[in-house]
């Protein structure tokens, strides 16, 4: 049973397909998304392969095709490429359809509670690895977002990162619930989503802010522009 492959799939199959959708025009973004998921995937990849290493999580070999890269499951490295390819196109479908920057006003506020709340909390949880690194790598990536970008994106990116955590559930939901993959609850605070560890949610987002940092910056440096951010 190849669940985890196929929910890869799943995953990229219609965004790939829209990708040539003429109000979108996603495929003209290529040159500059394709750089950011591959500097994502690197290091997403080795942090992953350290913490199978490490026993915070692990697979189940009977949803899996049995092949392995760097010591994960193919399976695994996939979705370091198919999520945030789903994800920035989610992003980029948003800005083309809703013209309106509709958490511009909000994104500092969001962001600075991030930056306090998370590093709090993963000080007071130093010894459960996935919960502190998570928030800390988190925390710390807003503060270079907003050093390189100001507010200028944040709320599209928080817009993306809301409309996103519906097939983030679905996919998630799937992986922990039967399990594809496990976690040792040792290193997380031990709250889950139904069966999703509550640490997956800013996991997630810090995948996605990183790709989508990247990918803007790349696009202001090839001209790839499609809308006018708010003015800071």
């Amino acid at each position: 049973m190849y669940i985890y492959l196929y929910l890869n799939i799943f995953t990229i199959l219609f965004p790939l397909l829209l990708s040539f959708d003429k109000k979108v025009a996603f495929y003209r973004n290529w040159p500059a998304l394709l750089p950011a998921i591959l500097i994502n995937a690197v290091l997403f990849i080795v942090w992953d392969a350290q913490f199978t290493k490490n026993g915070i999580w692990g697979f189940n070999e009977e949803y899996l095709t049995g092949i392995y890269l760097f010591n994960l499951p193919l399976e695994e490295v996939l979705f370091f490429i198919t999520v945030p390819y789903a994800c920035v196109f989610i992003y980029d479908v948003l800005n083309a359809y809703i013209t309106k920057d509709l958490l511009q006003p909000y994104a500092k506020t969001i962001a600075l509670g991030l930056i306090i709340l998370l590093p709090t909390i993963a000080v007071f949880n130093m010894a459960k690895w996935y919960t502190s690194i998570t928030f800390m790598l988190l925390a710390i990536l807003h503060l270079v977002h907003l050093r390189y970008f100001g507010t200028r994106y944040l709320g599209r990116f928080y817009l993306a990162y809301l409309v996103h955590l519906l097939p983030f559930l679905i996919v998630n939901g799937v992986l922990t619930y039967l399990p594809v993959v496990w976690y040792n609850d040792n290193y997380n605070l031990g709250i889950r989503l139904v069966s999703i560890p509550i640490e997956d949610t800013m996991y997630s987002m810090l995948m996605l802010l990183l790709t989508i940092s990247v990918y803007e910056g790349l696009r202001e440096k090839f001209s790839l522009k499609q809308y006018q951010p708010s003015a800071v």
